[in-house]
């Protein structure tokens, strides 16, 4: 099945978020990604939903998220048409005679060391969940002791806002 990725403007208000995932939960689809923040309106919170299924059941979904009260606007964003990008940070086992090797694998991938201990790194990179699968089984020798990965946040390309058209029609 193919992923899909829906930006889901809602409004920032409680309760919201168990609403759209149980939507997605009684049609028993996996929710592969989840990300929620703030827009540059208070009042309005971005919902990033990465889901594998099908196109028919995917139609469904959205007509039905279009339904809730709290729902502003549902786009599909097309992975050539937007910007997507998750963040990594995890925790690798480094001994001195590592330390450079971890250092220069992590610059490869415009990684960052955001702290040392005597003997673990932690890493902080963003990027295409390809792009920190890739770093993750080159760090995986050392010996990971911890991770943490966001979900998908993701943006439309060029100069529309979903937001603007939104709240103009609202």
């Amino acid at each position: 099945m193919p992923k899909h990725t829906l930006s889901v403007l809602v409004e920032n208000k409680p309760g919201v978020l168990a609403r759209i995932a149980g939507l997605f939960s009684r049609r028993s689809f996996n929710i592969d990604s989840l990300a929620v923040g703030p827009t540059e309106h208070p009042d309005i919170s971005r919902m990033t939903v990465v889901v594998d299924v099908d196109e028919a059941p995917l139609e469904q979904v959205t007509k039905q998220l279009n339904k809730l009260v709290e729902v502003l606007k549902v786009v599909e964003l097309d992975q050539s048409a937007s910007v997507q990008r998750q963040i990594l940070l995890i925790k690798v086992r480094s001994d001195a005679a590592a330390r450079s090797h971890i250092i220069e694998t992590v610059d490869l991938f415009r990684g960052k060391i955001i702290d040392v201990g005597p003997d673990t790194l932690t890493i902080e990179a963003t990027g295409k969940s390809e792009k920190l699968d890739a770093l993750l089984t080159l760090l995986e020798p050392y010996g990971i002791r911890e991770l943490v990965q966001s979900g998908v946040v993701a943006i439309g390309r060029g100069p529309r806002s979903i937001t603007d058209r939104t709240l103009r029609s609202a």
